[in-house]
């Protein structure tokens, strides 16, 4: 009788051990420890944000879900180089915008978010049946980057013919929110693995801006591409943080709460070292940007600070219990509070501002830190992460600035027929037995011209 009443004392102090646990964990305990975010860096931010939402709207000059009081101040109707909607994508994608800013000298195309009440859209999600599609060295969703393809097929000749008019240090821009963030991250990668398309552009001149990030990534490729890829992240937003597949979490969209509450308990009882050696773990893309604005035991919003950081380990692995969970993922809060942000940065930055060597340090800290997190990622045993040796022997052998030293493409001369984007994407992978895709470690190195 004692035996057994102890047995559920331990069992008692346990189960309120976790509950203390997780219900006083708040989102700025994912990134206490990183350092603050730079305006310059952050700056696009807000007008990205107002980008995604111009695709909602059927003319920005008479907008109907424009940021309250402040409207579409930084986006112009005329830059508007073409809105695809729903007619236009039909199933294969969720409708964009190619947007070309000749002020700011840059070429942005925008994937909008999930659309809850649209079939089409949980089509891409739920196209993962043959498991995360493994791509470039690691593994990403399947339906996302078949739309991330479509859009490509679409658009590569828009998308150059746009750079060639705007001339020399044009910047090209991927940009989602939401489901159409995954998408965007994609396109990146496509990208920046076949640069010639696109007139062999700068790796430096390519952006993507994710906000409120899906999990499409293997961690090896979150990690690889953190200085191309940005993730905006609004405090405990929890698609980033729910490691549950795509599909399965807004195929449940109805009962949230509960699935959230589920994975959470699931997550407590696993290992983070068993979490790195799962190669086909999705993560939120590249370098993380989050917006924090509550503390500990606070439910009013304070004035909002962003940290940054590439993290391997943490990458926003614990699910937030609170009442914003859901809320901090919407796009119109993300506009808002990055603008609070973004002001609060530039007054900072006014009142101490650091000599022009300092400013120089810190773009070269940037690189630094980067390859201590692919350093990181090779140490703690991350499935296909890359050796930052061999990254550094690969580009001594091939000087072209910023190109991507472990592309799986294939080279061809000059005068052969250029290949899609679909044809290089089964390029990069062979079927087994079963039928289930595997990488081709032939293709390693080797880069295509994409038409």
């Amino acid at each position: 009788m004692s035996v057994s009443c102890g047995l559920e004392c331990v069992l008692c102090v346990g189960c309120l051990r976790w509950a203390w646990k997780r219900l006083t964990y708040v989102g700025a305990y994912d990134s206490e420890n990183w350092p603050l975010a730079a305006p310059d860096d952050f700056e696009p931010v807000p007008r990205i944000c107002q980008i995604i939402m111009a695709i909602y709207e059927d003319d920005i000059s008479k907008p109907k879900f424009a940021p309250p009081g402040l409207g579409y101040d930084d986006i112009r109707s005329d830059c508007v180089h073409k809105l695809a909607t729903y007619a236009h994508v039909k199933t294969d994608c969720p409708p964009y915008i190619v947007y070309a800013d000749r002020q700011r000298n840059e070429v942005v195309l925008a994937v909008r978010g999930l659309n809850l009440v649209r079939n089409a859209d949980y089509k891409v999600l739920m196209d993962n049946k043959l498991g995360q599609q493994m791509f470039d060295g690691g593994y990403v969703h399947y339906g996302l980057l078949k739309a991330a393809q479509f859009i490509l097929e679409k658009e590569t000749d828009t998308l150059r013919d746009l750079l060639r008019q705007q001339g020399p240090g044009c910047t090209l821009v991927f940009a989602g929110h939401s489901l159409g963030s995954g998408i965007a991250a994609l396109m990146t990668i496509l990208v920046v693995n076949n640069l010639k398309a696109f007139d062999d552009i700068p790796r430096s001149h390519i952006r993507c801006y994710a906000l409120a990030p899906a999990r499409c990534v293997s961690l090896n490729l979150a990690v690889k591409y953190a200085d191309v890829i940005y993730s905006i992240v609004l405090q405990d937003d929890f698609l980033p943080r729910t490691p549950t597949p795509l599909e399965y979490i807004f195929g449940s969209v109805f009962c949230l709460p509960c699935l959230i509450f589920l994975v959470c308990l699931r997550d407590t009882f696993k290992q983070d070292n068993k979490r790195f050696k799962d190669p086909r773990r999705l993560y939120a893309p590249g370098r993380i940007y989050h917006i924090v604005e509550r503390k500990f035991c606070s439910c009013a919003r304070y004035p909002p600070e962003v940290r940054t950081a590439i993290p391997v380990e943490g990458r926003f692995e614990h699910i937030v219990l609170s009442c914003s969970t859901t809320s901090d993922h919407a796009l119109v809060w993300i506009e808002r509070e990055s603008i609070k942000a973004l002001e609060l940065m530039k007054k900072n930055e006014n009142a101490t501002t650091p000599p022009a060597q300092q400013k120089m340090s810190k773009l070269h800290s940037f690189e630094e830190e980067h390859k201590s997190a692919l350093e990181r990622a090779k140490s703690l045993d991350v499935p296909h992460a890359i050796d930052i040796s061999e990254e550094e022997n690969h580009e001594d052998v091939c000087p072209a600035p910023f190109s991507d030293t472990h592309s799986e493409t294939i080279s061809e001369p000059d005068s052969a027929e250029r290949t899609s984007w679909h044809e290089l994407v089964d390029k990069l992978f062979t079927r087994d037995e079963d039928g289930k895709l595997i990488v081709n470690r032939d293709m390693v190195g080797k880069e295509v011209a994409v038409e």
